[in-house]
């Protein structure tokens, strides 16, 4: 194992979301699609221009015919808290590789809320709503987490230095700690993924996502909406529900 070395803390506030390849497009939904009606004549539309069957992609979207939207790729990497990788494994819609705490010493970055990130939880559990917090809310929440985050990391270098695993040395740090994972999905996929994880007025099924990991989605959203802009106003027509 390698000597470990001391790092200067670092806090963000924000997250990182990078398209690293893509095979996706709005023609990628058309031939998919043909192919139970023309067969092999279904190659022809390979190429074809989507802008010219925007009612066949409108139409799958409406009814639901969803495996269409499955032939396609996009890579992401994503650079965010660990709380926020949980919460998007528990998807079950993608194919995830991330950094591992025990082949490599972690970095000391940790997550911190930005100023205009809403701290308190008004109501019961299924109808509640996050408001604002006072100045001396947010003072303490800052304050209380650099404290923690840095005696966290200093008892982690402690343990590697004193000679203990990678694996076990881990176990100290909090779940605001950055890790970074690369991200494969399909269009269909991502569409289930921004239906539960956005907050939308347009969506038909409202969902209250937890904030970062909301900031992960839209950045996604942005790209993918770039990629396939058919497709993405399809979704956004019918009330943002995965096909």
């Amino acid at each position: 194992m390698t000597e470990p070395h001391p790092m200067e803390i670092e806090f963000r506030s924000d997250v990182t979301v990078e398209l690293i390849r893509a095979a996706a497009s709005d023609a990628d939904v058309l031939f998919a699609a043909r192919v139970s009606t023309k067969g092999e004549q279904s190659l022809d539309d390979v190429h074809a221009d989507p802008a010219r069957s925007k009612g066949l992609i409108n139409y799958l979207m409406r009814d639901r015919h969803g495996t269409p939207f499955e032939h396609n790729s996009m890579t992401f990497y994503v650079q965010a808290p660990i709380f926020v990788f949980r919460e998007m494994m528990r998807h079950r819609i993608a194919s995830y590789n991330e950094e591992s705490g025990r082949y490599r010493q972690l970095r000391p970055v940790f997550y911190v809320p930005a100023p205009d990130r809403k701290l308190v939880q008004q109501g019961k559990p299924g109808h509640y709503e996050f408001v604002d917090g006072t100045p001396e809310q947010y003072k303490i929440v800052v304050e209380a987490t650099k404290r923690a985050c840095e005696e966290a990391y200093a008892a982690y270098l402690e343990m590697l230095n004193a000679g203990v695993a990678r694996e076990v040395a881990r176990g100290v740090l909090p779940v605001a700690i950055y890790s970074s994972a690369y991200v494969t999905l399909n269009a269909r996929s991502l569409m289930n993924f921004l239906s539960l994880r956005t907050r939308r007025e347009s969506s038909r099924f409202p969902s209250f996502p937890q904030r970062e990991i909301e900031m992960v989605a839209e950045r996604m959203e942005a790209e993918w909406a770039r990629l396939m802009p058919l497709t993405h106003e399809a979704f956004e027509a019918h009330g943002r529900v995965a096909p």
